[in-house]
């Protein structure tokens, strides 16, 4: 999954405005513009599609957390510069308040059966043996998942 389609899926699984997302990034302390969520929302071969980079992606699910979470006493955490899908899962975890059985119910409303083992391997860290590298199959139906539950099928 592209961040694109991350940031781009989130927000209507969320159903969230333009204000509402230029909020929760300025909850992260970084400011962006209408123009620039308008370009990331676009689809590939749009003109002024730009791509959406790591850091920025980090800035939006850091201030999902503090969105979902309130904000903690102390400096706001820094944005991670490289993401990768496990990084995502965890932040979105963070975010929603959810525990291991939570993901695995919403993963479970996309048809996606995995194992609490499988998934404590994706919030391992890299250098740990039972560490599991989060595949876009299971990002992509996680938050599918959470599109269900918050939205409806949209059928």
């Amino acid at each position: 999954m592209t961040n694109n389609d991350i940031i781009r899926r989130l927000r209507f699984a969320f159903d969230f405005s333009d204000p509402k997302m230029i909020e929760i990034f300025g909850l992260a302390d970084h400011e962006v513009t209408r123009a620039q969520i308008s370009n990331w929302l676009l689809k590939e071969d749009d003109q002024y599609y730009e791509e959406i980079r790591d850091l920025q992606l980090a800035y939006f699910l850091n201030g999902l957390i503090i969105y979902g979470r309130g904000k903690k006493e102390g400096p706001t955490p820094k944005a991670e510069k490289y993401l990768n899908n496990n990084i995502v899962l965890r932040k979105l975890k963070i975010a929603l308040n959810f525990k291991d059985e939570d993901i695995l119910e919403i993963l479970e409303l996309e048809g996606m059966r995995i194992s609490k083992h499988e998934l404590s391997a994706f919030f391992r860290k890299p250098e740990q043996n039972q560490y599991r590298p989060c595949k876009d199959q299971i990002l992509r139906n996680f938050i599918y998942g959470l599109q269900v539950k918050y939205r409806g099928n949209g059928e």
